[in-house]
């Protein structure tokens, strides 16, 4: 591979301009595919066959019109007082505008529904009335006819008298028992009436409303245009003296693909970039790459939107990944050609070595995340492979830009990449040489090498607590951001109906049935009562209203609001607790669905998945580590290590996110769960670069051991060789990932903060500090493997050692001919042949 990758780059470097061109073209035709077949992204995420989607599905079967997805648009009066005739009438008029939309199933006018229910409570206070009418009028019959009975005994015409007297009481009783069963009723509709008091339309002073719209599509399947045109019938002519928001239900608001925070994490780098190499030049090239390449991997991705279902979120991580990885990799080889050309190798000679070399080590390091990333297609979460997918395209492109693109562009530019200072230098060393500026270096001390790793353990150790007590799931209206139309709805709804109402649930209960038709209806109304009492008699329940039966009276539909919002841990427990009532005896368990259901489902799947991936992830690390570094004690450690750093670094996500801690810094108002996706994503990316920081400290390590040094020495002249590169591509991780955490979406807020995080522990705490320290009081043994196992391992050579050696080899084999015939050929001394 090595010596491939070394001919390549002399290719690329002699057809430069060639090279620049395809790279180039293919920019312009990624473009073009986008401009032709990309489509819209999904503000949603979903998950074929979870208890919701089963729900949703028998919803769809059972009752027309039913199974789509719902939005929820808020009207608030600009004084606070209630909704005047006329507003009403102009809200009305855009109801009607809204229902007209394609791919709308209906919209609910929030003052008819109110007077609906204004009317059914005046039919219960009349039923009420005319019942307690009716009681007294059999009270006073009764007595009536006792007191006849009572004559006729006493005028001794009782036996005359009572047969009619009997049939009274006959015709009297009958008339009670009517009435008994008819208030039965009227108190199962007042009760029905009372538990479902908290579902209103509009609040109680009459300045809020909701209007509810349903769609004929899933949640997560409703277009865009629909979202667009429902927004714009109700956006578009403001009523007057009101103001109208959108819940994050109907609401999308694409994330931007590039922010100012962004675009400060960039300029960040660049500085690192100059700081490190020197020069503006060289520092130019590794952001000119990587901004090439994650254009065209964000390009393509996008292209892939028109047949894919692709989450908003998931463009802004192959965007994450490609803008740093594509930086630090191209770093890489440009850090290795300027090295080479300060000791003097020709320009060609330096970039198709420094393609062989460090280039090998950036395919070796590209191929452990790509794989890693790949790996979340083995969860069996589509929009979660995904991810892995669109990432994975982003490092490959990284990669073959790095290999190709880099040695292109510093044949190029030439020796500019030196500063003007080094170029003077090279040109006043006689050799072509720099001076030696060898410093001895000694091992560290036992105590200090226990010191350190105590330190690092502990650190990682006690940021690592919070994560015991993550909580996943989904961003819902609360976590946008402040100014966004989403939180203003969430809020409004939250003030004036309760918090629950904005993730309401919706239940199913399986009925008995009947012999017939009539008798499966009467029935049906009555356990139709029961299940919603039964419900509506948990602790975390604010009100159940039912909303129909299907045809056949064997399946009721409730709306069920809980008192907390729908990222709640008590909304959680709520969902459980009903699917595991069976409030009908020998009927099936409640079923529930709603977006807050379908947002837990997901984030339980996911968090499901998790272990599997992490224990496919450590495997490989092993696997890879073995491979790398030929011993038993290193791949351990440095697996422990990353093992660390991620909890640790997942501490962090918990602390900040879910605890709220320094939120105010980040501009995060209300904490809640941990993004239900974010631990697998991390798993995946910081391990493909924890191997990367593993790669370029250890290597160093080995070579200097497997060259005679010491084992305790050869751990700080590795250490020595990889830290400035680990440490200049750290500070880029981070600067380019921390770019993100300023995001207005708390989604990518926390994915951009959580791998910035897991870069600076891993890098600074784990691979420099931790894994020098437990090397050091391993010694020898750190470097030990079993003979049988050395004789089966292939001899991988990440940085092109053998290469480098081979070719240093021949150009001093080619300057010793050179030097012989300039002698040979010096009129001053004498030939033999005379």
């Amino acid at each position: 591979m090595a010596e491939l990758l070394y001919r390549l780059g002399r290719a690329s470097a002699r057809r430069a301009r060639t090279v620049i061109a395809l790279w180039l073209a293919l920019l312009v035709a990624a473009g073009g595919a986008f401009f032709l077949f990309s489509g819209e992204l999904e503000d949603g995420f979903s998950i074929p066959g979870t208890p919701t989607d089963q729900v949703n599905q028998r919803l769809k079967s059972e009752f027309e019109g039913m199974g789509g997805g719902a939005g929820t648009i808020v009207y608030q009066t600009e004084d606070g007082e209630a909704f005047t005739e006329a507003q009403e009438g102009a809200i009305a008029e855009r109801i009607e505008r809204a229902a007209e939309v394609d791919g709308v199933e209906a919209v609910v006018d929030p003052f008819a529904t109110e007077a609906e229910r204004a009317d059914q409570a005046e039919l219960l206070a009349d039923g009420r009335e005319q019942i307690d009418d009716a009681r007294a009028e059999a009270e006073a019959g009764q007595e009536e006819l006792d007191e006849n009975r009572a004559q006729a005994e006493a005028g001794g015409m009782l036996d005359q008298f009572e047969e009619a007297l009997d049939a009274g009481q006959d015709e009297l009783d009958q008339g009670v028992e009517r009435l008994d069963a008819e208030e039965e009723q009227l108190e199962q509709g007042e009760a029905l009436m009372e538990i479902a008091s908290g579902l209103g339309t509009v609040s109680d002073d009459g300045s809020t409303a909701l209007v509810m719209v349903t769609f004929t599509a899933a949640q997560e399947e409703v277009a865009q245009e629909t979202r667009d045109a429902v927004i714009s019938a109700f956006d578009d002519e403001p009523v007057p003296g009101t103001t109208v928001e959108f819940a994050d239900d109907i609401a999308m608001e694409l994330p931007s693909l590039v922010s100012k925070a962004e675009i400060i994490g960039v300029v960040v780098a660049g500085i690192v970039l100059v700081i490190m190499l020197g020069t503006f030049v060289g520092a130019g090239l590794p952001i000119l790459t990587a901004l090439i390449g994650v254009g065209i991997a964000t390009l393509i991705t996008m292209s892939l939107s028109g047949v894919l279902a692709i989450a908003d979120i998931t463009p802004i991580l192959g965007l994450m990944l490609g803008l740093a990885v594509g930086i630090d990799y191209a770093l890489f080889i440009v850090n290795r050609h300027r090295r080479q050309l300060k000791q003097g190798l020709d320009l060609t000679e330096s970039i198709g070595l420094a393609n062989g070399t460090a280039g090998n080590a950036v395919v070796f390091a590209g191929a452990t995340v790509l794989i890693a990333l790949l790996g979340l297609n083995l969860t069996g979460i589509g929009f979660l492979g995904l991810m892995g997918s669109v990432g994975a395209i982003a490092i490959a492109i990284a990669v073959f830009v790095a290999i190709t693109l880099i040695p292109a562009l510093l044949r190029l530019v030439g020796a500019r990449i030196l500063s003007k200072r080094e170029r003077s230098r090279l040109d006043a060393s006689s050799d072509g040489s720099t001076p030696d500026h060898h410093v001895d270096v000694k091992p560290m001390t036992h105590v200090g090498a226990l010191g350190r790793a105590a330190i690092a353990i502990i650190v990682l150790g006690v940021i690592a607590l919070p994560a015991l007590d993550l909580r996943q799931g989904l961003p819902d209206g609360s976590s946008q951001s402040v100014d966004s139309t989403q939180f203003r709805a969430y809020t409004a709804i939250t003030d004036n109906f309760g918090e629950g109402q904005n993730g309401p649930l919706l239940v199913t209960a399986d009925l008995p049935g009947g012999p017939t038709d009539a008798e499966a209806d009467d029935n049906a109304e009555q356990y139709q009562f029961e299940v919603a009492d039964a419900i509506h008699a948990l602790e975390d329940v604010e009100a159940v209203a039912p909303i129909g039966i299907s045809d056949d009276g064997t399946l009721a539909i409730f709306q069920v609001e809980p008192t907390e919002g729908p990222s709640s841990e008590s909304t959680e427990a709520l969902v459980h607790k009903l699917r595991d009532m069976e409030p009908i005896h020998g009927e099936a368990p409640l079923g529930v669905a709603g977006m807050a259901s379908g947002n837990i489902d997901i984030s339980e799947q996911i968090a499901g998945a998790l272990p599997t991936y992490l224990t496919v992830v450590v495997g490989l690390s092993l696997v890879i580590l073995l491979l790398v570094f030929r011993s038993i004690f290193v791949p351990v450690v440095a697996t422990l290590g990353f093992i660390l750093s991620y909890f640790a670094a997942l501490g962090g996500v918990v602390a900040v996110y879910q605890w709220g801690w320094f939120g105010g810094l980040l501009g995060l108002e209300n904490p809640g769960p941990v993004l239900s996706f974010l631990p697998t994503i991390m798993v995946g990316i910081l391990f493909g670069l924890a191997m990367d920081y593993m790669l370029f400290i250890g290597t160093g390590m080995r070579e200097a051991y497997v060259h005679g040094a010491p084992a305790r020495l050869a751990v700080v002249q590795g250490f020595r060789a990889g830290r400035a590169v680990v440490t200049a591509a750290a500070i880029i991780m981070i600067s380019v990932f921390g770019g993100f955490i300023f995001s207005e979406m708390v989604m990518i807020s926390s994915v951009g903060f959580g791998l910035a995080f897991g870069v600076l522990l891993d890098a600074f705490i784990v691979r420099m500090l931790l894994i020098p320290a437990v090397m050091h009081l391993a010694g020898d043994a750190a470097w030990w493997l079993p003979r049988w196992l050395e004789r089966l391992l292939p001899d991988i050579d990440v940085e092109g050692s053998s290469l480098e050696r081979d070719h240093l080899r021949k150009a001093e084999a080619t300057e010793t001919s050179a030097a012989s015939d300039e002698v040979g050929t010096d009129p001053g001394v004498s030939s033999g042949r005379h």
